[in-house]
Parts: structure tokens; C-alpha cells; sequence
């Protein structure tokens, strides 16, 4: 049986839709929780890397809160010498873009540019030389953010989307990797964990009524983007099982 190798790093963030989506391609799916003291996998052919999201970013390396970070880094640059598939959400697409000698900055927005992270529903725009996602971009595609930085690519990596808020929204290196800065994969209930858990992080970028904003928020698109999430995902699936067979 194929394999799904999840790289998880706190309990919030977790696969969500693209479990779903695995279990229905009949994929043997892999938790590791880095957080938890997991050792990294011994991949092999045929499997699929997905590396999730958390608090933590690619600055974070060294630090002595998550001494595995640097380690997850090293293994994301093995495989992706190795050309192994891989997914990276938020988090993991930071790792993916340092991996491969890109690095990340703090998001500013403004006049003059100050630090705002960038959190909530809002739409995201193709790189109108991209052609293997087009269909999903014929009409709007809202999703949801929740980061505070932004990623800067490596030269070998290649644009797909942005949003108005940052260019480097998602993005593909070599045939092989894809990165996401958004949250395709969220449910319902991860959302509103987020929500309550993240007071902080929310105010800092929505003020004090951001949580009823992102709830508000939440009604209008959690259901109305179900399915177009579905394809991203599937189409991302479909892309990386022609590569390398899974």
C-alpha cells in the first residue's frame, strides 16, 4: 500500500481534507509528530511527503523550543535531491522553500510597511502563465490564511498564485514539491481551535473584534470552497502519483 507521510507539528494542525482525500485513494496514511518526539521516516518509493503547519517558523531554527526543526529541514532538502513528492502547508512550505535556499521575511503591509499578519478568508489569484491550474481559478478562490510571514522563493522555484496581501502564496519546485502557504486543508473544527486558541496572533492583525470577524468570516466560505479545496488537493494528489507512482 501507498503511504501518506505526514509531518505534524502541533495537535491543531492537522491533515483534516487531505486525510479525507488520502483514505479515499486507499493510501496508507502516517502521522509523525515531531512535536511529540517522532523520528523522521525512512521513505521509500512510492510514498508521499506532507508537511503541515504550526507556530513555529524556518527563524525558528536553532531554538531550543524545537530542536527537531533543523533536523525536519534537512530531511525535506534529502528528499527533495531524492525527488520524492512532497506537499508543504504553511510551515511546511517555508521548510520546503529554505530547503531549497529560499528563506523567509516578516509579512508588512502598509504605508509605510509595517508587520501585519496576514489572517482569514480572502481571494487568491493564478500567475496568469500557470496552465496546469487554470480550471480551478475560472472563478473567484477564496481561502483561508493564517501566517505572519512571508515566504522569499529560490530562484529554481516557480509561482502559481498570490494574493493581495503576499506574491509568494503558492508555489512548485522542480515537478516533484509543491508549497502552500494557505489552509486548504482546514475543517470546520480545526478553524474554530484556531480561533480560540490564537487570541494573540488575531489581534495583532484583525484588532479586537477578530474573532467574530473570522466566525463571520468562516459561515460565508468554510462550505462554499469544499469542493473547490477537494480539487486543489486532488489535482495535487494526481500531479505527484504520475511522478513517482503513487
Amino acid at each position: 500500500m501507498k503511504r501518506l507521510l505526514v509531518l505534524q507539528h502541533v495537535e491543531i494542525e492537522d491533515p483534516g481534507l487531505f486525510e479525507q482525500i488520502a483514505k479515499e485513494r486507499d493510501l496508507k496514511i502516517e502521522i509523525i509528530r515531531l512535536d511529540k518526539n517522532d523520528n523522521l521516516p525512512q521513505t521509500k518509493e512510492g510514498d508521499l511527503i506532507l508537511i503541515m503547519g504550526g507556530p513555529m517558523g524556518v527563524k525558528d531554527i536553532g531554538s531550543e523550543r524545537y530542536p527537531w526543526l533543523k533536523l525536519e529541514r534537512d530531511f525535506v532538502k534529502r528528499e527533495l535531491e531524492n525527488k520524492r513528492p512532497i506537499i508543504g502547508v504553511c510551515l511546511g512550505a517555508q521548510l520546503l522553500a529554505s530547503a531549497a535556499g529560499g528563506d523567509v521575511e516578516i509579512l508588512k503591509y502598509g504605508s509605510p510597511p509595517k508587520a501585519l499578519p496576514e489572517i482569514g478568508w480572502s481571494q487568491i489569484f493564478i500567475n496568469k502563465s500557470n496552465n496546469e491550474f487554470k480550471e480551478l481559478f475560472e472563478e473567484p478562490f477564496h481561502v483561508l490564511h493564517w501566517h505572519g510571514d512571508r515566504i522569499l522563493l529560490p530562484n529554481k522555484a516557480v509561482l502559481i498564485a498570490s494574493s493581495v496581501r503576499c506574491k509568494e502564496q503558492f508555489f512548485r519546485i522542480g515537478d516533484f514539491a509543491y508549497g502552500l502557504q494557505f489552509h486548504i486543508e482546514a475543517t470546520e473544527l480545526m478553524i474554530e481551535e484556531l480561533i480560540k486558541e490564537d487570541k494573540e496572533f488575531i489581534y495583532r492583525a484583525l484588532g479586537l473584534n477578530g474573532q467574530k470577524i473570522l466566525r463571520e468570516e468562516n459561515r460565508k466560505y468554510i462550505d462554499k470552497t469544499f469542493l473547490k479545496r477537494r480539487l486543489l488537493i486532488s489535482k495535487l494528489f494526481n500531479l505527484l502519483s504520475d511522478i513517482k507512482g503513487i
